[in-house]
């Protein structure tokens, strides 16, 4: 079997670039929306649309772009979509008004459904050799968990001295390097005989998708009502019928034989579970550091960086581990980390040191990307080479499908538990989001005055983490046929919070060249009745997280 060469090691090197670029982008919108809301003066709904809209436009497009770059050439296709993600940084960076930045947006959706599958797929075509692979793909994880780490430093050092369009301008360099490199380094890959394109599964496909993208999102703001079961039954349907469509063509856009294989139906549920208790923490923790504790944005990505450098560790150890102990002990094992990362996280305490809090972190870090790098590497080595392209494409949309549905039920689990302990008086407002607090805090006193996030709100972020981690342990320790010993993750313990609790959060006090001083006040407007969950989902609904 062939060895990847210095070539093919400096052209993984060009395929990190678009991944860490995704990675650093999930981050720094979420602290750009305030400044751009002061800005542009955007509606809630026009708010929720500019978070939302990436996210509805790259997971409908996931498995066309997949079916695509199998036609085309790979290679073609991902610098295709560098060069639109490149010119729509630009548009979103200058834009004037509400409907063009989400314009901006939606082809930013469009450029990143390319990026994500073909850098997965080209890596299959350019390492061949089973531990190169893997090695490969361990790289390709840690530079997403690397972005993810830089992301919330160089957001607010950006926002610090400049406008908010810095964040999205911070592409354009790194395409630029990808565009100028990437013709001469990486390799043209396609399927050799793709077969006529089905226009109706391109059709289907965006059909069956959208609509399930939308109901979980819809959820996660309204609760659940007739819109969103609207929209997921319909999902539902037009899911069937793109299913009844591929067994009936010759070539169809995904080979629906792949899931009769174990290790890839197995490894899509793994990732699609992950993804899911990853966001929890994704999700609740940035906003209890900053809302509850009162650090400012940029302490509080500080206070995750040692997950982030522990999720770097994870894919890059992993392969060594692989060598020496079985792949399914090791997912397990990953999984049972995080697990036990997730409880610990929710019973941090008010006496509780940083070395215990740090540790936590570190076991969630660690543990997921050990286990995501194994079944990335499961996926695309089950997949023959010429539908690599699909087989990524499918893995990606299950890990937007499982962000979706963690954004969704965290979401809906933390809103519910923070507008039940909401004081009577508070306000309409007030009860809109979880920036609210800020004014009916104020009014408690005491231990009173944590109640809107705590305890239960813990309780509920344990459960919805360490649950499904210790799920998958089971998951695959059953498929190896091995006793499992990780039915319980977690003990019970009183909820307090940690030091400093019921300071005031400041204000922000960074200037931009552009635009007003920040107020004092929540950083999701309360005036504006935005929903929280919209501010955040920006670290959740892109392709990819913390692999």
């Amino acid at each position: 079997m062939n060895r990847a060469g210095r070539r093919e090691w400096i052209a993984l090197g060009v395929l990190v670039l678009p991944v860490l670029l995704i990675s650093v982008d999930m981050t720094v919108l979420g602290f750009a929306l305030p400044y751009l809301s002061e800005d542009l003066a955007p509606t809630g709904a026009e708010q929720l649309w500019i978070v939302d809209i990436y996210s509805f436009v790259l997971a409908g497009l996931l498995v066309l772009m997949g079916s695509v770059g199998d036609r085309i050439g790979r290679r073609r296709l991902l610098l295709g979509g560098a060069a639109l993600f490149g010119a729509a940084s630009v548009l979103a960076a200058f834009a004037t008004s509400p409907a063009m930045l989400i314009a901006a947006r939606v082809l930013l959706g469009v450029g990143g459904a390319t990026l994500m599958p073909s850098t997965l797929s080209l890596i299959r075509t350019m390492f061949l050799e089973p531990g190169q692979r893997r090695l490969a793909i361990a790289v390709w994880g840690s530079g997403f968990s690397g972005g993810m780490a830089l992301g919330p430093v160089v957001g607010g050092v950006l926002l610090e001295h400049f406008w908010w369009g810095s964040v999205f301008l911070i592409n354009v360099p790194v395409l630029a390097v990808l565009l100028a490199a990437g013709p001469f380094l990486l390799p043209e890959a396609r399927d050799p005989a793709p077969g006529r394109f089905d226009a109706w599964s391109a059709v289907l496909s965006l059909a069956a998708v959208l609509p399930v993208v939308y109901a979980v999102k819809d959820v996660a703001k309204h609760g659940v009502g007739i819109a969103a079961v609207g929209a997921f039954a319909g999902g539902a349907a037009f899911g069937v019928l793109f299913v009844r469509r591929q067994r009936s063509l010759a070539d169809p856009m995904i080979d629906l034989e792949l899931f009769r294989r174990r290790a890839f139906s197995v490894s899509i549920g793994t990732n699609m579970l992950g993804v899911f208790a990853m966001t929890g923490l994704m999700l609740l923790l940035p906003q209890y550091l900053q809302l509850v504790v009162g650090m400012s944005p940029l302490v509080a990505a500080l206070w995750m960086l040692p997950a982030a450098v522990a999720s770097v560790a994870g894919s890059l150890i992993v392969t060594w581990l692989a060598r020496r102990i079985a792949v399914s002990w090791l997912i397990g094992a990953g999984l049972l980390l995080a697990a036990f990362g997730f409880a610990a996280v929710a019973l941090w305490g008010a006496g509780t040191g940083a070395a215990v809090v740090v540790a936590a972190l570190v076991l969630v870090g660690f543990g997921v990307p050990l286990s995501e790098v194994l079944t990335n590497d499961l996926i695309v080595s089950t997949a023959p080479p010429e539908r690599a392209g699909s087989a990524a494409a499918v893995s990606e949309t299950g890990f937007e499908l499982g962000g979706a549905l963690g954004t969704a039920v965290l979401g809906s689990v933390a809103m519910s538990i923070y507008h039940a302990g909401v004081p009577a008086g508070a306000g309409a407002a007030a009860r809109e989001t979880l920036g609210g607090p800020w004014r009916p805090r104020r009014r408690c006193r005491g231990p009173r005055r944590r109640r809107c996030w705590t305890p239960r709100g813990r309780r509920s972020s344990r459960a919805c983490g360490s649950v499904p981690s210790s799920a998958e342990c089971c998951w695959w320790w059953r498929r190896s046929r091995r006793p499992c010993c990780c039915a319980r993750s977690e003990q019970d313990g009183r909820n307090r919070f940690s030091p400093r609790a019921l300071r005031s959060p400041p204000a922000f006090r960074g200037r931009g060249r552009r635009g007003p001083r920040r107020p004092e006040g929540p950083i999701v407007s309360a005036d504006r009745g935005q929903s929280v969950i919209a501010y955040a989902s920006t670290s959740t609904s892109t392709s990819g997280s913390n692999r």
